[in-house]
């Protein structure tokens, strides 16, 4: 499973989920009501997830993905993030994407996919329009210089 991490919800805001699931939102983190809702991908759009900083776990809820990055998708990290008590960065999703087994690997063998290590600075970087090239630009690419044809060396 995956998540997109560059594209917001179109009106869609932490103060509004937030809302729908009856948690206050506390007056230290009134400014973290505007933050955005990610949309994390076509599969289960109705489910969420929380991308964040290993600084927080929720005891049997929160996997860990590397020491950089958590992930938590139970009402308790909303909850704190609502109090001011959550993890320091974190990214809200709503919906996965996923793939079949081996399937993300031919993609990925087919030149469909170019993988890059992740980075805190631009997973969680506000700058959701700017994510991508970030990214490429970590393995030295200059998205100019992308070609829409395919091939090997």
């Amino acid at each position: 499973m995956g998540l997109i991490v560059n594209k917001p919800a179109p009106d869609l805001r932490f103060a509004d989920l937030l809302k729908q699931l009856s948690i206050p939102l506390g007056s230290d983190s009134a400014e973290s009501g505007s933050r955005p809702i990610h949309f994390g991908g076509p599969v289960e759009t109705a489910r969420g997830f929380v991308l964040h900083s290993s600084d927080y776990s929720v005891s049997d809820a929160t996997l860990s993905i590397s020491p950089l990055f958590s992930m938590t998708a139970t009402r308790d990290i909303l909850t704190d993030m609502a109090r001011g008590q959550g993890p320091v960065k974190s990214l809200l999703a709503l919906g996965y994407a996923g793939w079949a087994p081996g399937q993300l690997e031919a993609e990925i063998q087919q030149n469909g996919w170019l993988v890059a290590d992740g980075s805190p600075e631009i997973v969680f970087s506000p700058d959701d329009g700017g994510k991508w090239e970030a990214a490429l630009r970590t393995l030295g690419i200059d998205p100019l210089m992308l070609s829409a044809a395919g091939g090997r060396a």
